[in-house]
């Protein structure tokens, strides 16, 4: 059976995305180009593939079959490929990435220029989004996110971590003075998560031995966006809880100002790099997390608690 890898790369995209239009939108060619490669992969492997109507497509028995053993042809090609290239020029070619905003700007862009320089074939292609995404459907490589993940399909590395501190602008403060006590909290202007509400769970530091206390915070002013929730901070709109990793650097410039550090809990959180299982050996993938992991250990230390 003489396989091309570009049509099988294709179908396997269109399955992904449920239709011929977005994978033809995606690869900038037209629909009939997309038929004619599908049509030309069915006529190799001489069976129906893809059942197609107007407004919807559904695999075959034979398509399922093929969507399961393409994954694995396709990525070891490219594991393949870039073990060849990887001893002659380094790691190469492009790495989709998915993360929040407030961590695209804050750690991923700045640290671009250094990648490129030690990488200079690696080309990222940033998809700064909150929400959570489909690895597979979207053709993201690496996903930068923070708390835990469970997933047979996709393999998460530690590459280093955070807490969440009250902050507050210096504009804010002058303005609504500072709180001394978690009970003067309810007469400020708190920022909330409306997106994950478990965030506005925020923890009190307790004696040893004594019961875990927290405020249930509602808030003043809400949002669903972690970097507009930074924002409205450094606007002086009220009290928040930031990541520190991102924080501190504003504390130091003196644009932001820690507050009740002796009355708040900092839990630590772990930011992983998720990839697809099958994709963890590729170089380029080990490359752009080992940079990402030694930026983020150099962002060390915060300041003390």
């Amino acid at each position: 059976m003489n396989l091309q890898l570009d049509d099988v790369a294709l179908f396997l995209r269109v399955v992904e995305l449920g239709s011929l239009s977005a994978a033809a939108r995606e690869r900038d060619v037209s629909v009939s180009q997309v038929t004619r490669a599908l049509a030309r992969l069915e006529s190799t492997c001489g069976v129906r593939l893809l059942n197609r109507t107007t407004h919807s497509l559904s695999l075959t028995d034979e398509g399922d079959t093929l969507v399961a053993h393409s994954r694995t042809l396709l990525d070891t090609a490219a594991s393949l490929s870039a073990d060849l290239t990887g001893k002659l020029g380094g790691p190469s070619g492009w790495v989709r990435i998915s993360t929040s905003p407030l961590l695209a700007q804050t750690v991923i862009v700045p640290s671009l220029p250094t990648l490129y320089a030690q990488y200079p074939q690696l080309h990222i292609d940033l998809n700064a989004d909150d929400r959570m995404i489909d690895m597979a459907r979207e053709g993201i490589d690496i996903a930068i996110r923070t708390g835990t993940t469970h997933s047979d399909t996709v393999v998460a590395r530690e590459i280093g971590d955070y807490t969440r501190r009250l902050y507050a602008a210096p504009a804010y403060l002058a303005q609504f003075g500072t709180p001394q006590h978690p009970d003067d909290l309810q007469q400020h202007r708190l920022l909330t998560n409306s997106a994950s509400p478990a965030l506005n769970r925020w923890q009190l530091l307790t004696k040893p031995g004594a019961q875990p206390a927290e405020l249930s915070v509602q808030g003043h002013t809400r949002t669903d966006n972690s970097a507009v929730m930074m924002s409205l901070v450094q606007h002086g709109v009220g009290i928040a809880r930031l990541m520190d990793l991102l924080a501190e650097p504003l504390v130091r410039r003196g644009e932001l100002v820690p507050l009740l550090r002796e009355h708040m809990q900092a839990q630590r959180v772990p930011i992983y790099a998720i990839m697809p299982r099958q994709r963890q050996r590729l170089p380029k993938i080990r490359a752009c997390i080992d940079h990402w992991a030694a930026w983020l250990a150099q962002l060390q230390p915060l300041s003390s608690p």
